[in-house]
């Protein structure tokens, strides 16, 4: 890979948030969505916290509820460019977050669930079929459940 190449899942992630309009919001979700990558919300945040490239608006990705979520430490900053556009933030919330929504990400669940569980290693099982409480627990192949 070279210097300047980002892996695929980054890339598609830097795409989907230069899609969201000004004044528009998506949570780290709806980005995990539209990247292919359904239940990947927290790799997206650390994608947003570690960019860097001009241009790419990660103020505009939110936590689910309408709290603001990180931005690299510097939340009045974000505050102050979510305020520039016209989004009304009162402490770490943003008002009528769910009108603000950006529609390309509801859109895009549909076609995201159809993508499913795509990515995932041979081995592994479901959170909830497990009962470990959200964890991914590696089985080698070959055995069975506890």
């Amino acid at each position: 890979m070279s210097r300047n190449r980002l892996p695929a899942f980054t890339a598609r992630v830097l795409s989907a948030v230069c899609r969201v309009p000004p004044g528009r919001l998506a949570t780290y979700g709806d980005i995990a969505r539209v990247a292919g990558r359904p239940r990947a919300a927290r790799a997206v945040g650390n994608i947003m916290r570690t960019c860097v490239r001009p241009g790419v608006p990660c103020h505009r990705i939110v936590a689910a509820g309408g709290r603001l979520g990180g931005y690299g430490g510097n939340l009045e900053l974000k505050r102050s460019l979510l305020r520039a556009e016209g989004v009304t933030v009162v402490g770490t919330k943003i008002r009528d977050a769910a009108g603000r929504r950006w529609p390309g990400a509801r859109q895009a669940k549909g076609s995201a669930e159809a993508v499913g569980r795509r990515g995932r290693k041979a081995g592994t099982i479901d959170a909830a079929a497990s009962g470990r409480g959200g964890r991914r627990v590696r089985r080698p192949p070959g055995r069975g459940s506890d």
